[in-house]
């Protein structure tokens, strides 16, 4: 009994690493929550408009206009932060920068 228990969670273990180091070697694999980042990747982007709106106002950039994809793949609109109109830019890891 204690040996199965053993390689259960010896195999448990080597599982949750392999699927970290996955993720970490892909850069399109993230977390559901937008990061802060100074720099945006340029790529293909898979995100609906809704789904980008919808990443911008979750990073806190509400009300989202005027959305459009960029030759770089990378949605850009404007959206209100605080009191303040900004431009908001989605990339394709789901990163949002406002300007």
């Amino acid at each position: 009994m204690k040996t199965s228990a053993i390689v259960f969670t010896t195999l448990l273990a080597i599982g949750t690493a392999v699927a970290a180091q996955e993720a970490s070697s892909n850069p399109a694999l993230k977390d559901p929550a937008p990061a802060a980042v100074t720099a945006l990747a340029e790529g293909a982007n898979s995100f609906t408009a809704d789904q980008a709106r919808g990443r911008m106002a979750k990073a806190g950039y509400p009300g989202v206009t005027d959305l459009v994809k960029t030759k770089d793949g990378q949605w850009v609109g404007s959206a209100m932060k605080g009191s303040q109109q900004v431009r908001v830019t989605l990339d394709y890891k789901g990163d949002v920068v406002a300007q």
